[in-house]
């Protein structure tokens, strides 16, 4: 709905909000679709029909950035945008600005669509997009931590809340951490070289690999939990002040844990063994952080009944907690051992992405979207049900299978004879993990198909629904 121009100070600015939610869901399918297609090529290799654009190498970093930066991404910064709003009672800063983000976003997931299948990378995980690519995303960042904390400074509430201390991090981490592993050296319009060599470089992008994971999937998405789960189960943070601690722990800790990625290799052993320190105290904070999120339900657990929406919210913190146990222990170096190279690594990495960040998404996003559209619940609550369980069944086979089949890997492959000669051949290895693909495949197809009902539930609400304008409130009380 348009209001006039001299109205807008006295409204939230939801419009930025609409465009990343919607987009957020969108992007979910594209990159879970691809997911599914690369899970399949592993279980029947003819499916690239002989395209290269099409082969499992082209297609995977396609998927890890389509998930991680166009779903994840588009997510973030439709919550946070949100999130700072309501909990500063301001309007955005830089409007303008805050538009250029949303735009500069769209383009460099749109690059990174192109350029990826036709086979341009620099070859470093969550970091493949070519440089020109890297400076557009080095911009949308800057402008998107000057909108964040623009409005932070012209809050009308003397509290910052909790939720906005994680956002806030997770910007400026994610800042420092992209421009300092993206420095290259262009050799061309779509050729660099990285500004580091040899085992600096693997230092340098394990730093970044692993931090992307702490700051972009992990402190940006506890800022959505510690607003969206309170507000869905009508209950105050069960503690503030472990939230506090929390924070504080979390984002001294996880700085550091980057090197247990590379246990046996070249990189120094003193610091492999702080990586495997630092991870395994890593454990505490985020622990902290999911009991505070889960005991949030304490007088409440009776909701969990009927809301589907606040068990998307709560049943990720449970993956959320699981995967930050499994992190730790797989980070022990005789654990490592086993694990490395294995499918096990890729188990533990989708407990995460597919059960406390894709869970915790979504159910943000169910939270949000008919509030946007001037609705009271999303078009269809039983659609909303289905999804739920469609999920975490799918999650569960996939998860299940990657455990098994890699601890059965790491076995197989450093199973030897009397005589010091390997029991199995790879090929053996790869035969005997053919049934675990299938049903890593199986899983991968039921959480599209949840991903695929709730784009159809949020295209019903949108369309039956209007972009609603909502009136800023006069401030609190600084306590408050």
């Amino acid at each position: 709905m348009d209001i006039p121009k001299n109205a807008d100070a006295a409204h939230y600015n939801d419009t930025i909000v609409r465009q990343f939610s919607i987009m957020a869901v969108v992007w979910g399918v594209v990159g879970m679709l691809v997911g599914v297609i690369i899970a399949a090529q592993l279980a029947w290799p003819e499916l690239n029909f002989g395209i290269p654009w099409l082969t499992y190498g082209r297609l995977r970093p396609l998927h890890t950035n389509a998930v991680i930066f166009a779903f994840g991404g588009s997510a973030l910064f439709a919550t946070s945008y949100y999130v700072v709003q309501r909990t500063c009672q301001v309007r955005l800063f830089a409007g303008p600005l805050a538009s250029f983000t949303f735009w500069g976003w769209q383009l460099v997931i749109l690059a990174a669509a192109i350029s990826l299948p036709l086979g341009y990378t620099q070859g470093k995980e969550y970091a493949e997009l070519e440089w020109p690519i890297d400076i557009l995303i080095a911009l949308v960042w800057v402008a998107y931590a000057i909108v964040f904390f623009g409005t932070v400074g012209i809050r009308k509430v003397r509290h910052i809340y909790v939720a906005n201390w994680f956002y806030g991090a997770f910007i400026l981490a994610v800042a420092v951490l992209h421009i300092v592993n993206s420095a290259a050296i262009p050799a061309g319009m779509m050729k660099s070289y990285s500004a580091y060599a040899g085992v600096q470089d693997a230092m340098v992008q394990w730093w970044y690999g692993h931090n992307a994971v702490g700051f972009f999937l992990t402190a940006g998405f506890l800022g959505m939990m510690y607003y969206f789960i309170p507000k869905q189960a009508g209950r105050p943070v069960y503690s503030y002040r472990l939230s506090i601690v929390h924070f504080w722990a979390l984002i001294f800790t996880y700085m550091w844990a980057g090197p247990h990625h590379l246990h046996y290799t070249a990189l120094p052993d003193w610091t492999q063994s702080v990586g495997m320190l630092f991870s395994l105290i890593l454990l505490a904070p985020s622990w902290g952080g999911m009991i505070n999120g889960i005991m949030t339900l304490s007088g409440a657990w009776h909701k969990l009944r009927d809301d589907p929406i606040l068990r998307f919210l709560i049943v990720s913190l449970s993956f959320y907690g699981m995967s930050t146990f499994e992190g730790p222990m797989m980070a022990i170096k005789t654990v490592n051992a086993l694990s490395h190279y294995t499918d096990w690594t890729v188990g533990h990495v989708h407990a995460g992405a597919l059960g406390w960040v894709g869970m915790i998404t979504m159910g943000s996003l169910y939270y949000l979207v008919p509030r946007l559209f001037g609705k009271d619940k999303m078009h269809s609550v039983k659609a909303i049900e289905v999804h739920f369980w469609l999920a975490t069944i799918g999650i569960v086979l996939y998860i299940a299978a990657m455990w098994i089949a890699g601890v059965m890997q790491g076995l197989m492959w450093r199973a030897v004879n009397a005589d010091g000669t390997l029991t199995y051949t790879f090929v053996e290895g790869v035969k005997a993990t053919y049934p675990f693909y299938v049903i890593r495949f199986t899983g991968g197809v039921l959480y599209l198909t949840g991903m695929v009902m709730m784009l159809w539930n949020v295209i019903m609400t949108v369309t039956s629904g209007r972009a609603v304008t909502v009136a800023i409130p006069s401030a609190q009380p600084a306590h408050a």
